[in-house]
């Protein structure tokens, strides 16, 4: 087959929109040839859950699926039933960017908290707890939190602690959307499990499509007193994959070894140069802290409209002039250099 896209074409629109990494897609190849069980009965799936244990604990229990949105529908579904809440902030991902799909297909109702930084605080939770409880409204029984979250913040060990004990003592577990876990990780120098489980989190939704890998997320299970019917949920949610090997052989090429947090630094200091770089140049700024691989920008209506011409990136909010540039593993400093003397330009 030809190629059928430009290679050499680089946006900030998405880490989503970067290839994956070599060495996962050589996985890919190691895992192919010859017949082996399927439904995860192979034994790329087995080392996955060796390897789930080891880095989120000897309780853990690792169900590949296939996007970040299922994992956190599976996730939901199997934590709270339906007469129950999940405590977020307004602008978490299963709220703003998943089209309903935790309440259509989970069936949870979202009890949402307005946060400018994008994170929940214990004093949230404290006030959804203290809401009146009665069969006319939905019970919160669970609080996620994105890390990182929607807007590039990040929650330090001690902050997801702190929620997570605030959850457990009014009756609550703590689901982690761990889309950019890895970017989380990496920002504070810490492992995976610092930033989630080894904090209080009781089940983790485990990114790896952003960091580097081809459609391939997990469900960790962390307590598994927190969750029933887990793996049936995967399975009525379309988050099932006959051959698993597949997905299996992605996430044991990233988690299996230092990749990830490589891949994640890389993007993440490519952050930190893009905001230097934007908060230098005059009529500019970078309001919201960076702390994984996103900088939120304002820019002036007529700059961001200029910039756009070359380079693609999306608009938060455009009555305030906000932008979002997200960086990739595969992001360069040519490419950051080159939108910063766009902006300059522009």
């Amino acid at each position: 087959m030809s190629q059928l896209h430009d290679p050499s074409i680089r946006t900030f629109t998405s880490d989503n929109a970067a290839g994956a990494h070599p060495q996962v897609l050589d996985a890919l190849v190691t895992a192919n040839g010859g017949h082996v069980g399927a439904y995860g009965a192979d034994p790329y799936s087995t080392a996955f859950q060796n390897l789930c244990r080891e880095l989120f604990g000897e309780t853990a229990i690792g169900l590949p699926v296939f996007n970040g949105s299922g994992a956190n529908v599976v996730a939901l579904q199997s934590m709270v039933p339906r007469w129950g809440g999940v405590v977020c902030p307004a602008s978490a991902h299963i709220n703003t960017d998943e089209n309903a799909a935790p309440e259509r297909v989970g069936g949870v109702k979202l009890l949402t908290v307005e946060s400018p930084d994008g994170k929940l605080t214990p004093a949230d939770i404290e006030r959804a707890a203290s809401v009146r409880r009665d069969v006319h409204r939905a019970t919160p029984l669970a609080v996620s939190i994105s890390q990182a979250t929607e807007v590039g913040t990040a929650y330090s060990p001690d902050e997801v602690r702190a929620l997570a004990d605030a959850a457990h003592a009014n009756g609550m577990w703590l689901h982690v959307d761990g889309a950019r876990l890895s970017n989380a990780a990496a920002h504070f120098d810490c492992t995976l499990a610092e930033v989630s489980s080894a904090a209080g989190a009781d089940v983790i939704s485990l990114g790896g499509t952003k960091n580097g890998a081809l459609a391939a997320e997990a469900v960790v299970v962390v307590n598994p007193e927190a969750v029933y019917g887990v793996e049936e949920a995967r399975k009525i949610d379309l988050q099932l994959s006959s051959k698993m090997r597949f997905v299996s052989a992605q996430l044991l090429a990233l988690f299996g070894g230092e990749l990830w947090r490589e891949n994640a630094e890389h993007a993440n200091a490519m952050a930190a140069r893009l905001a230097a770089g934007i908060e230098a140049i005059d009529g500019c700024s970078v309001p919201l802290p960076r702390q994984a691989n996103g900088v939120f920008a304002v820019l002036p209506g007529e700059v961001a409209e200029r910039v756009s011409e070359r380079y693609a990136f999306h608009t938060w909010d455009a009555s305030t002039g906000l932008v979002r540039f997200l960086c990739s593993w595969d992001t360069t400093d040519g490419d950051v250099d080159g939108l910063i003397a766009a902006v300059a330009g522009a």
